[in-house]
């Protein structure tokens, strides 16, 4: 039997641990966190599993982010996306939000991200 993955991890390319490195956060460490890569690999997770214990947002989630940050014109979803999603997704279902973090390294896009998010847990 699968444990089942309580963390959620979004990211295109780095893993956990690799976020340890930088956030010095020991939740990095643990070996139950499932990782999504995108915005479709994130609602579909959540549809799937139900919402986890938390998640740990990235905000640039494709190689367009990288190159012109923050750009109108995205085609690929970010992980600023992937939070408004779950706001709606958790007033919809009239569910409590995770606990989050965001280990991204794009600071706009992190502190869009938490103010979101914050927002939201706060209403």
């Amino acid at each position: 039997m699968e444990l089942t993955k309580r963390l959620l991890f979004l990211d295109d390319i780095r893993y956990p641990f690799e976020a340890y490195h930088y956030t010095k956060k020991d939740i990095f460490l643990r070996k139950d966190w499932h990782i999504v890569r995108n915005y479709e690999q994130f609602v579909n997770r959540i549809l799937e599993k139900g919402l986890p214990e938390m998640i740990s947002f990235d905000h640039d989630l494709a190689d367009e982010h990288y190159l012109e940050p923050n750009s109108p014109e995205f085609v690929e979803k970010t992980g600023y996306d992937c939070a408004k999603w779950l706001v709606e997704y958790c007033m919809d279902n009239y569910l409590d939000l995770p606990k989050f973090y965001c280990h991204s390294m794009n600071p706009v896009g992190k502190q869009n991200i938490e103010s979101l998010l914050k927002n939201f847990k706060n209403l």
